[in-house]
């Protein structure tokens, strides 16, 4: 009644002051109201814990009422909501979709320009004493939210070389490739020279992690039980297990959703660096074949519930002493440790090869091969070595060019002259100009021996030494790569010819191997020029070809830093059990470079997505390899003590169609008792918190400083 009243006076002649009278009222309301809910949207400028983290808002989006909240902010700092997770369940059967395939990688533009400025302006100052650091992590976030910034530009200004983040190639014989969302890639033109270039436009995707998701989750059941490597081992077709890997790296359509199993006498904490140079728990690597394999050799034997690993036995024999120190004798330029550091091990057959180098202080990257069934390549990593599994059959290996001091095949079986010479090239591509190829065979045809003369002929190796060794009973062949390109003027034929001038041999990621020569780099601004310093000079010494040396210097101490400072003392980290780690997303080498006075080795994988540091790393004498986390890596489960994730997830947003599949893969990858350092953004370690504790990790600290977190936890041996 009093709004039809209100109505009628509004028609009278003073009606005019009283409409605007109502205007008045109802715009006061309106200004009321939307304080009210603006101000529960709003972000405080320090967080203790990540739970109160709502969908993240875009700079260019409305403020918006947050759709969830987890829980109130506890009384004590850091303390979360303990009640596991339960709802959404996946499955590691689940639908296949089609993929697409790829080469290079896809664009990557993960930071606004607003919000990248606004960053800009925000200071950052830690209150070390209130959350468990000692030193100065605080600044540290501060100092690393600006080279975070800088990182961005260096993606998005990436040409399309390599693994620049605008290329995007096929491969004819790439049976399942990488989940490309629609939204990151909206067009992809095929260029005259075979290149592809991508659409500037972008479209503008939810947050990371579904903050509303619940996650349950179940055992994989696959044929290769708990050593499954998802795009190694094959799933999907029937036949006898010794035909169960891939000859080529191929991933499942979809990507495991599952939990890989604990081996089925159980798991046992690894012994310790460095007594597990000399024995490791026999039931941690447990392989059908392993048995029968440990009675033909005498470099491993079987002791109890453990694997022992003589001193000084191998497979050659005299022991592996005398077969290293033969080598320097017939190539005195091979210094082990000095003028060697980085070291390529073809086939892994024996793992004391890189054993007995890393007393001489060279690094040996161990490739264990697709039908390598005894799976040595994952007792070599429970030893504490680097390696890798890689199919090595028609693709590149995931290296740059150039970049091995030295590479070593022995006991080798592989025909190097089959198919044109491809596997002899790629080993040229990725040896260092100047660099050695050690070959060791026992009761070489005269056929094979020739058809290996005429090839390293060809491509111009000079073979420096041929010694047919009495104690060892095998042939050591030593030859060594060209430093320059005018011998290659001088082949009569010009069989295999050249490489074209626009042909990328840092270009890796499912690129097929080439039948050409890449040329050597000639001018001194090039990388592989000149020989590295001596072995540990490298590490701090910056070449000429690296640019923008001053960063490489700040960014070397920034990681000094906060290892010395946070990492070491304040995370609550055993140390002593820690030596195989992971750098998911390495830069240039920062942190493994850090950690080099610690008892440990740094895998740094260069994702493909990213700019290509990862020459300056193997310049360095670091090892490293690129990977698209997109995709599983190509290790045994349970081979790494610790990962460390530096703002990859913000990396990957627009990116994989399934992010969490990354968590699952680095529960894949990393050992029981292991530990996990996570540095990103709050929106995206608030949710991803939540999917650490449905996979029951231990939260052991948490800590934010306005956009930026942390998180240190530690996985246990829980299995569903």
């Amino acid at each position: 009644m009093a709004i039809t009243r209100f109505g009628r006076q509004a028609k009278r002649s003073y009606g005019f002051c009283v409409k605007m009278t109502a205007v008045a009222i109802l715009g006061l309301c309106f200004i009321f109201i939307w304080s009210v809910f603006s101000s529960s949207s709003s972000v405080t400028s320090q967080r203790n814990t990540f739970s109160d983290i709502a969908e993240p808002v875009s700079s260019n989006a409305r403020v918006r009422e947050p759709e969830i909240h987890s829980h109130k902010q506890e009384p004590e700092k850091n303390q979360v909501n303990k009640e596991d997770k339960k709802g959404k369940e996946f499955e590691s059967d689940l639908e296949e979709k089609d993929r697409k395939k790829v080469n290079g990688s896809v664009s990557d533009r993960l930071i606004d320009e607003k919000e990248a400025a606004n960053k800009k302006k925000e200071g950052e100052n830690v209150d070390k004493e209130n959350h468990g650091l000692e030193g100065s992590e605080g600044n540290e976030l501060q100092k690393e939210e600006g080279q975070e910034q800088e990182d961005d530009k260096e993606e998005e200004a990436v040409d399309g070389e390599g693994k620049a983040d605008e290329e995007v190639e096929g491969d004819g014989d790439l049976a399942g490739g990488v989940d490309v969302d629609q939204g990151a890639v909206e067009k992809v033109e095929d260029g005259s020279d075979g290149s592809r270039s991508t659409g500037k436009k972008r479209k503008k995707l939810g947050p990371l992690f579904d903050p509303k998701a619940h996650y349950t989750w179940k055992l994989c059941s696959t044929r290769s039980k708990h050593n499954y490597i998802p795009c190694i081992d094959i799933e999907s077709a029937t036949g006898r297990l010794q035909s169960y890997r891939h000859h080529e790296r191929s991933c499942p359509r979809t990507p495991p959703m599952c939990l890989v199993p604990l081996p089925h006498e159980g798991y046992g904490t690894p012994v310790s660096w460095p007594e597990s140079k000399l024995k490791i728990l026999y039931k941690n690597v447990a392989h059908p074949k392993l048995a029968a394999f440990i009675k033909t050799q005498s470099w491993l034997g079987e002791s109890g519930e453990y694997l022992t690993f003589p001193h000084n036995q191998s497979e050659f024999k005299g022991g592996i002493l005398h077969y290293l120190e033969s080598i320097e004798e017939m190539v005195p330029d091979i210094e082990w440790g000095k003028n060697i550091r980085m070291a390529l091990d073809i086939g892994c057959t024996d793992s004391s090869f890189g054993a007995s180098l890393l007393d001489k202080d060279v690094l040996t990257l161990t490739l264990g091969l697709k039908d390598d069934l005894v799976d040595l390549a994952q007792v070599a990593l429970e030893r504490g070595f680097p390696a890798v599994v890689s199919p090595f059959g028609t693709r590149r290996l995931p290296f740059p060019s150039g970049v091995f001091d030295a590479i070593h095949c022995g006991e080798c079986r592989i025909l190097w002259h089959s198919n044109g010479g491809k596997l002899l090239l790629e080993m040229n591509r990725i040896l260092r100009p100047g660099g050695y190829f050690i070959l060791s065979t026992k009761h070489d045809s005269i056929e094979d021996e020739e058809a290996m003369s005429s090839l390293t002929a060809s491509i111009c190796w000079n073979i420096l030494a041929h010694k047919a060794d009495e104690v060892s009973e095998v042939g050591i062949k030593i030859y060594q790569k060209p430093e320059s390109n005018d011998i290659y003027e001088l082949r009569r034929k010009k069989n295999p010819p050249l490489c074209k001038e626009d042909e990328n041999p840092d270009a890796t990621w499912y690129i097929p191997m080439k039948t050409c020569l890449h040329t050597i780099p000639s001018s001194i601004e090039q990388r592989g020029t000149e020989w590295p310093e001596e072995w540990p000079k490298r590490l701090e010494t910056f070449p000429d070809w690296m640019n923008n040396r001053e960063k490489l210097i700040a960014d070397t101490e920034h990681w000094k830093s906060i290892v010395n400072m946070s990492y070491l003392p304040g995370l609550g980290i055993e140390w002593s059990n820690v030596r195989n780690i992971m750098d998911m997303k390495a830069i240039n080498g920062g942190f493994a470079a850090a950690l080099l006075q610690q008892k440990v080795w740094v895998m740094n994988v260069v994702p493909v997505h990213a700019p290509d540091t990862l020459p300056i790393i193997f310049e360095r004498g670091l090892v490293g390899i690129y990977h698209d986390w997109c995709e599983s890596f190509g290790t045994y489960p349970r081979s790494y003590d610790l990962l460390h994730a530096d703002h990859l997830f913000s990396r990957l947003k627009n990116r994989c169609k399934q992010p969490v599949a990354i968590v699952i893969e680095m529960d894949r990858i990393l050992r029981p008792g292991g530990w996990a350092i996570i540095r990103d953004k709050v929106e995206i370690l608030d949710p991803l918190e939540g999917i650490l504790r449905s996979l029951h990790w231990e939260i052991r600290m948490t800590f934010a400083q306005d956009k930026e977190g942390i998180i240190c936890v530690q996985k246990t041996m829980w299995r569903p």
